[in-house]
């Protein structure tokens, strides 16, 4: 194996897909001289006196400056210019283009500033550039301060809009897409433009309520009870429902500003900041110390903490549900629907976390495994109670690969020719670093999976990418190696424009039969690598909805306190930067492209405008030389399997209604004004429920089209396996596969693979 050639490699671990990615081929080669040139980067020259300095005429405030200022802008500075796959200079032009990032990170949806405000800050729309060479981030102090103060003075103008009864018999509309907005030109403006909003939010509660009791009038099943705590508060009458909807809205916005209120030390620094890396391309990020936890969970599929999934309600954090197996759901004390008052860590004082934002609590809550937190709750029956836990690893299986055995069915048009495997996989995931025994990765659980099917004499496979974002780097290369037997996954140019090719290297192969592999718009990143080198190999058949997400570029996470000078007693954070472009075997560019299947089928999400293509600032497509590599003899033709599915499709009505809803939802996006008179809103309403129900699939009703066995998981407890709520999730998983048009073809194109020619 060769070290990576790039000094950013030896500082972090790969990014696919917005996860956290070891490397590849280890972190081999200088890392010291590596580590030693990037801290070693020169020190800016410019005076920050002269460069950082309010413009001339500035009334605006300014929040504190943070003292990690200057090591933040310095390590920027130096990773944007010397590591980044583009290397593009950060002058004047840049900083124009940050400068509008910055606007709408700041206020996107043009309820918060004025126009006067913006054209203020544009003082210093080409600045952002000196800013940073004088490690002196004014611009992101003053934006910050600004909303900081216009979140008051809004508060207080729902405040007083919500206290008088709002009008529904107004004849107007409001336009609710931010982008065919312009910013108010005046307090009056903007005043009515909440009102606007808060009457669309009061329409919209009112229906909402409206329609749990006419669903509980025509199913009154037994309820849970939070169910039933919510449905008891509803008013009988349509004014009284109108009345409380109000006051609701007025404790939801008071909370939600209350929270906005309260400013990070480094939320100027990560504003400017990431409105600037912006400029270079979607994936670069700076990210501040308390994010890191997140990248960890995403990663490896588990957290250490009590296993619990908490929401924001009102001016509390309430209990979401709890994780089976995790330590609330051993315990037993702790509930769905409590609410969180306060919270202690061992041998400490409680702290009071009402009007706490969310990540502040569930970063309280989260902590070593064995260690002992107490929560004190109220109960939904008023009782207050503090209940100590343990914490502990909680794994959260829904990252986790899953399988079954999968069976046409009579109502998927006869029996298939056998049965085959199926692999859902929804992340490529695992831990950073030196893997610890015991430790779930994608690669050991796929090839799992992949073995019980080859015990059962299972001779064709249905991998599932579908909404698969990406993973790590290395997982991709080895699953992609449990399909073939070695060779090149795929090719990435770094900012040199060196290119190194990532092989398996691996002898043999896990499964032999024919696969077909399933893709979305969704499916991004790794999971492109992995579709991508198993059709340039012709190992696979893709079958999916249309071209990938599109995502060809390499993230690298960085410690930024590795790479600072001095540095001191208070974190830095993370940078995540793109350092190269990954390239597939056959030479095309992933990068905007995207995987385009070979069996394309109806797209359910046709109406969601996504894909590397709609992001600001996306890095180009190109192309380099093919790999050497050796194509997989096979025996099926890819023409005719396209023809037959394509014939199978046009007679599937499940997919005539899944185009035709596509169509009809992609109109309704691009209508973006609402009626606010009572009535006219309704009949909107009421007209496009309609309009949908005609073209609706109903996908999870009829005649099942597969019979699901699924694969018993031995990585889960007993006792977890063998509790209700898993079970439910089993069996909801089962009946939503069973009833899948989109596998049930996948599984006709394996027929048609099979067939001798």
């Amino acid at each position: 194996m060769h070290p990576r050639r790039t000094s950013a490699r030896v500082l972090g671990w790969l990014l696919l897909g917005g996860v956290l990615h070891a490397p590849a081929l280890g972190c081999g080669g200088p890392s010291s001289s590596a580590a030693h040139s990037a801290t070693s980067a020169p020190a800016p020259s410019a005076s920050p006196a002269l460069v950082a300095a309010p413009a001339p005429g500035d009334t605006l405030p300014e929040a504190p400056r943070d003292p990690r200022e200057p090591a933040l802008a310095e390590a920027a500075s130096y990773l944007l210019t010397q590591q980044h796959v583009l290397r593009r200079p950060i002058d004047d032009t840049l900083s124009k283009e940050a400068f509008s990032k910055l606007i709408e990170h700041l206020d996107g949806g043009k309820v918060l500033l004025l126009e006067e405000h913006v054209n203020a800050l544009a003082a210093y729309a080409t600045a952002m550039d000196d800013q940073l060479a004088a490690g002196n981030l004014l611009l992101g102090r003053k934006a910050v301060a600004l909303a900081t103060q216009r979140r008051k003075l809004v508060a207080d103008t729902i405040a007083d809009i919500l206290s008088k009864p709002l009008d529904l018999t107004n004849a107007e509309e409001t336009e609710t897409d931010p982008e065919k907005r312009k910013f108010a030109r005046n307090e009056a403006e903007l005043r009515d433009r909440w009102r606007q909003t808060l009457e669309l939010s009061l329409l919209e509660r009112c229906k909402e309520m409206d329609d749990l009791l006419a669903a509980q009038a025509k199913d009154p099943k037994p309820l849970d009870e939070r169910a039933k705590s919510a449905l008891a508060k509803i008013p009988a009458t349509p004014q009284a429902r109108r009345e409380l909807a109000q006051k609701e809205l007025a404790v939801r916005y008071a909370a939600r500003f209350t929270r906005l209120g309260k400013v990070a030390p480094l939320e100027p620094a990560e504003l400017f900041l990431n409105a600037l890396v912006a400029a270079y391309d979607p994936h670069t990020q700076y990210l501040m110390p308390s994010e890191k936890a997140n990248f960890d969970v995403a990663l490896s599929g588990k957290l250490e903490g009590i296993g619990a999934a908490l929401r924001e309600q009102d001016h509390y954090i309430v209990v979401e549900e709890l994780v089976p197996g995790g330590a609330s759901w051993q315990q037993g004390k702790l509930q769905a629907g409590d609410v969180i008052l306060t919270v202690a860590q061992e041998g400490k004082e409680p702290v009071d976390v009402v009007d706490m934002p969310i990540d502040e609590v569930v970063r309280m809550i989260r902590g070593p495994k064995g260690t002992v937190v107490a929560l004190t709750v109220k109960k939904l029956d008023g009782r207050v109670e503090t209940i100590a836990i343990q914490r502990d690893v909680v794994n959260i299986e829904a990252t986790y690969a899953r399988g079954a055995v999968l069976e046409l069915g009579k109502g998927g048009g006869g029996k298939a020719s056998a049965e085959a495997g199926y692999v859902y996989l929804p992340g490529f995931y695992g831990e950073v670093g030196r893997p610890r025994p015991g430790e779930r990765n994608a690669t050991s659980d796929v090839r799992a999976l992949l073995a019980s099917f080859e015990k059962k004499r299972l001779g064709r496979v249905v991998l599932d990418l579908r909404g698969n974002g990406g993973g790590l780097l290395n997982h991709a290369r080895d699953i992609s190696g449990l399909f073939i037997d070695r060779g090149p996954v795929v090719q990435t140019r770094d900012a040199a424009g060196a290119i190194e090719v990532l092989s398996d290297e691996a002898p043999g192969v896990a499964f032999s039969g024919e696969v077909v592999v399933m893709v979305d718009r969704f499916s991004a990143s790794a999971s492109e690598i992995l579709a991508g080198a198993l059709q340039d190999y012709q190992r696979a058949v893709v079958v999916g909805t249309g071209p990938t997400h599109g995502k060809g570029s390499v993230q690298a996470v960085l410690d930024l306190d590795r790479l600072a000078r001095t540095p001191g007693p208070d974190p830095l954070g993370v940078f995540k930067l793109t350092i190269e472009q990954y390239f597939r075997v056959a030479g095309p560019s992933v990068q905007l492209l995207g995987v385009t299947p070979d069996v394309l089928l109806p797209d359910p999400a046709a109406h969601i405008e996504s894909g590397e293509r709609t992001l600001f600032h996306a890095i180009p497509a190109s192309t380099i030389a093919p790999a050497r590599f050796t194509p997989v003899a096979h025996g099926w033709v890819l023409p005719t399997i396209v023809e037959q599915s394509r014939g199978r499709v046009g007679q599937e009505a499940r997919f005539t209604k899944v185009a035709e809803a596509g169509r009809l939802l992609t109109a309704m996006r691009e209508d973006t004004r609402e009626p606010l008179e009572e009535k006219a809103w309704r009949a909107r309403q009421e007209k496009r429920k309609a309009t949908l129900d005609a073209v609706d699939p109903k996908l999870t009703e009829g005649k099942p089209l597969l019979e699901v066995e699924p694969v018993v998981d031995p990585a889960v407890p007993a006792a977890t396996a063998a509790d209700p709520k898993v079970k439910k999730q089993i069996d909801d998983w089962r009946n939503g596969l069973a009833r899948d048009p989109w596998v049930a073809e996948a599984l006709h194109v394996l027929d048609d693979m099979s067939k001798k020619r």
